[in-house]
């Protein structure tokens, strides 16, 4: 999730679980830590400058239960010393820095990026894609409480307007997973009266909101969009069909690290296609047709124009490419989609 989220969220359970008296401590320790395990956007630069390896390594070793869950263990153990609030409370404190780290890490995992949850396990890294990366809906709840916490210190109803955002942005997780279980029964069911049953399929949020969902399935000869709002009704969902260049992939990944890093990375919800002498790799997960969020060149030709995989030479490494995006079109695009449900 974005920052703020998880800065709210870290001031949030720190402020629920520390003694009122230390509620405005509590709330600045909370955002810190909160923020924390995103420090590997600044640490992963120092080891490794190629595109893949940055895109991929974020979110890795830092948001690993067991990193967080030892992390937190060592920053209160470091820091009691010097501090008369957490030996005050050195329980309650020891409980919140471990609550903070590990909901970082676990609200991550609710978005589609793909969050590393049990590193170095070598499995795919975790993707429930509940939540967009922004969503107001979980984040305003929470900032409110933590607003009036800071205006009310150590009241009882600023402790009150606390629980209260944690329990309203729980439970709109819990709205979110329901929503996309049901999105996702029903996308499942236009796929298999189509033909598409047995393909692989994701489903994710479309920006900013969990009523309509984006379905990527990947087929034999290339992959289908559909989309399915929770106010659709019984229509069909109906997929548009693109073309994959992906068969060109399969020789090249046995040369390239990169191919295979991101293949892992995503699931395998990804696409190739050639652009002029370059084949391009795109990450199908985040952004819209002809305009991904993560596009990479993986593959060269010199002096041919024949399409043929022995013809490739592979780059390393991989070039990430700059795609123009254009956020607004795209939530103009799905605002119109929910204002006007498929029937």
């Amino acid at each position: 999730m974005d920052s703020l989220s998880q800065a709210v969220l870290g001031a949030s359970l720190m402020a629920a679980v520390l003694p009122a008296s230390q509620r405005r401590k509590a709330l600045l320790a909370g955002a810190a830590l909160g923020t924390l395990p995103d420090l590997d956007t600044f640490i992963v630069p120092w080891f490794t400058q190629t595109p893949v390896n940055l895109f991929t390594w974020h979110r890795g070793p830092s948001h690993a239960l067991w990193v967080l869950a030892l992390l937190a263990w060592l920053l209160w153990w470091l820091w009691k010393p010097r501090s008369q609030a957490i030996r005050a409370a050195p329980w309650q404190w020891l409980l919140g820095i471990e609550l903070v780290l590990l909901t970082h890490t676990l609200l991550d995992a609710l978005t589609i990026y793909g969050t590393q949850l049990w590193w170095p396990w070598p499995g795919n890294p975790v993707m429930w894609g509940s939540l967009f990366i922004i969503d107001p809906l979980y984040t305003v709840p929470l900032l409110l409480g933590v607003l009036a916490a800071v205006a009310g210190g150590a009241r009882r109803w600023a402790g009150v307007a606390v629980s209260l955002g944690l329990l309203l942005s729980t439970a709109y997780i819990g709205w979110s997973l329901g929503a996309k279980h049901w999105a996702t029964q029903a996308i499942r069911q236009s796929a298999v009266a189509q033909g598409l049953g047995d393909m692989p399929l994701l489903v994710t949020p479309t920006p900013l909101n969990t009523v309509l969902w984006r379905a990527i399935l990947m087929t034999p000869d290339g992959y289908a969009i559909g989309y399915r709002s929770l106010l659709d009704g019984p229509a069909p969902v109906s997929f548009t069909h693109y073309p994959n260049d992906s068969h060109l992939l399969d020789g090249l990944a046995n040369t390239s690290e990169d191919i295979a890093r991101l293949r892992w990375f995503t699931s395998g919800f990804v696409s190739a296609r050639v652009d002029g002498n370059r084949l391009l790799l795109q990450d199908l997960r985040m952004g819209t047709e002809g305009s991904y969020t993560f596009t990479f060149a993986v593959a060269e030709q010199s002096g041919t124009t024949s399409h043929a995989q022995t013809d490739w030479q592979v780059l390393q490494p991989a070039i990430q490419v700059d795609i123009p995006m254009n956020a607004k079109e795209q939530w103009q695009q799905t605002w119109q989609r929910l204002q006007n449900p498929a029937r």
